[in-house]
């Protein structure tokens, strides 16, 4: 907090008194507070009056005690501990403030915030109008716009253009930033740009994100139509990589530069699955995956097995694992036969790569540098068991042999469809029978 004792800039046709000149005051104003602190400034009259309602009240003739013995020479102000310099500093600004601003008198905003409260408790226009253009101009720390909030409010229309930055803002114009952020979030901006472009792909989840507070861009036609429209260049673009890299021979597959372009593509991909999910709008994306899974899946098996290979599959398992969680659950409605391509193809890949994964984890702790979500490997086998059971019976039973003669039997754990498979396998006619009438 601002001492008591500071001094303030002079400014041109400063008044010819100061505060405190004791020679040429004409009335003390006495600043105490309960815990017996007791203050005395030595003031003048005519700028009291001028620039303070407050002061003006208490020095006019009408004032009930103006009649009594010094009653106009001493005014008594009495006020709390934690803004008794905030008062000290009203009453210096007094003979600073002027129709010509001076910017560096305020010395930080809490400081500000408080010679404010003071400068409306009393009715000072002029410092009230100062402090307002201050704190409406400068940068707030967090910790300050919170106190901000939790006072300006209550000072009225005079203090209002102190809360112009937190107004909720028109629906227009938050549509605006939206399209605008989603273009260039799916966009192949140059590499130095990448941090930009993940600001924006996190904001972006965060605007249509409902936690606390409600989303602040409910998706109509328009937007979902216009995010449809940008994830489906961005899988095109991916999809163009990938036909490039299986035009190539398996050495020049492996390189860094095309892998790090496929990470990259792939990171954009599982961020879009986020924002398409959250819209309710991932048929498209689903039906574009399940039509490239082949292609995916050869150029991550025909490419090393490097650390930077293991963090590709992790991300190729990542976006599947949203793929197939929306097949699983009913979100995306796809014919029997993508489904059942979609588990031929994906299982015996999570298979092998699971292994991966956990031997890069556990055996290369300080070079790994990608982060495994712990819940994707049980999230990941229950959407297998959920799809699988929705196939065909005989389709069933040729995934669950494949998986009991497998050395990898561990993982996916399809125990769960094997038990519903072998009930409904032994019940089938009886079941069949009692509603048809006849024996299968």
């Amino acid at each position: 907090m601002l001492i008591a004792s500071m001094e303030f800039h002079n400014i041109e046709m400063e008044p010819p008194n100061r505060i405190g000149d004791r020679s040429t005051s004409d009335v003390v104003v006495r600043l105490r507070t309960e815990d017996s602190r007791d203050d005395w400034l030595y003031c003048h009259s005519y700028i009291l009056v001028e620039k303070c309602k407050y002061f003006s009240d208490r020095l006019s003739d009408n004032w009930p005690t103006c009649q009594i013995i010094d009653s106009r020479n001493c005014v008594e102000v009495y006020c709390q501990e934690s803004d008794f310099d905030y008062y000290v500093n009203v009453l210096r600004l007094l003979y600073v403030v002027t129709d010509a601003m001076v910017d560096d008198m305020w010395h930080g905003v809490r400081n500000a915030l408080g010679i404010l409260r003071v400068a409306v408790e009393l009715g000072c226009p002029q410092i009230v109008t100062a402090c307002v253009n201050y704190l409406e101009a400068v940068p707030w720390e967090e910790a300050e716009e919170e106190e901000i909030l939790r006072i300006i409010p209550s000072m009225g229309s005079q203090a209002e253009p102190i809360l112009a930055r937190l107004q909720p803002v028109k629906p227009s114009a938050i549509m605006g930033i939206f399209l605008s952020a989603i273009h260039f979030a799916t966009s192949s901006p140059p590499s130095s740009m990448n941090d930009l472009k993940s600001s924006a792909q996190e904001q972006l989840e965060y605007m249509i994100t409902e936690d606390d507070d409600a989303p602040l861009l409910i998706a109509d036609d328009e937007i979902k139509a216009e995010v449809k429209q940008c994830v489906k260049r961005l899988f095109a673009r991916f999809n163009d990589v990938l036909e490039a890299m299986l035009c190539e021979h398996e050495e020049s597959i492996s390189e860094e530069g095309k892998m790090q372009l496929l990470y990259f593509h792939l990171s954009d991909l599982l961020w879009a699955c986020q924002i398409l999910s959250k819209m309710e709008i991932m048929r498209e994306f689903v039906s574009s995956w399940v039509d490239a899974s082949d292609k995916i899946i050869k150029i991550v098996e025909q490419a090393r097995t490097a650390t930077e290979m293991v963090e590709i599959r992790l991300k190729v398992i990542e976006v599947a694992a949203k793929v197939l969680e929306a097949m699983g659950y009913g979100t995306v409605i796809l014919p029997t036969s993508k489904r059942l391509h979609m588990v031929k193809a994906w299982l015996p890949f999570v298979r092998v790569t699971k292994p991966l994964i956990d031997s890069a984890m556990t055996t290369d702790e300080d070079t790994v540098t990608f982060k495994i979500d712990g819940e994707l490997w049980q999230s990941l086998e229950s959407t297998f068991v959920s799809i699988i059971l929705a196939l065909p019976s005989g389709d069933q039973a040729e995934i669950l042999t494949d998986w009991l003669e497998n050395q990898h039997i561990q993982y996916p754990d399809l125990t769960e469809a094997f038990e519903v498979w072998c009930y409904r396998s032994k019940v089938a006619k009886r079941r069949l029978a009692l509603h048809t009438g006849s024996l299968v």
